[in-house]
């Protein structure tokens, strides 16, 4: 039996932009990315705190320490500009690689700089 855990947060991060036209995924900044362990084309799921909506799509890197969070495709019809978001990556863990294991997760500013 495998148990899915958060492996990964970014939890706070301002949206820098959205672009409708786009097919699909959201661009994150690559070093906020590293900083938590998201791979480039991970499945990731957004939680927007401002509406409520809820979506699962992939990262792709955006330049490193831009601060970029950047909505990508239709998901820039649920999420706005300025939106707060939480970016979570989830992985398949065994019960014993479970035990004890804690995720990597980051509190970021209103400019997407690491606060803790």
């Amino acid at each position: 039996m495998f148990l899915k855990l958060m492996k990964s947060k970014l939890h706070r991060a301002t949206v820098t932009e959205t672009k409708l036209h786009y097919p699909g995924s959201i661009a994150i900044d690559s070093a906020l990315m590293e900083a938590v362990g998201i791979l480039p084309y991970e499945s990731v799921h957004i939680f927007d705190v401002n509406n409520g909506n809820r979506l699962e799509t992939y990262a792709i890197p955006a330049p490193a320490n831009s601060g970029q969070i950047t909505v990508l495709g239709a998901a820039a019809h649920l999420i706005e500009q300025n939106d707060i978001v939480i970016i979570v990556a989830y992985g398949s863990f065994t019960p014993e690689e479970a035990d004890g294991f804690k995720p990597k997760v980051v509190v970021l500013d209103e400019k997407n700089k690491i606060k803790k």
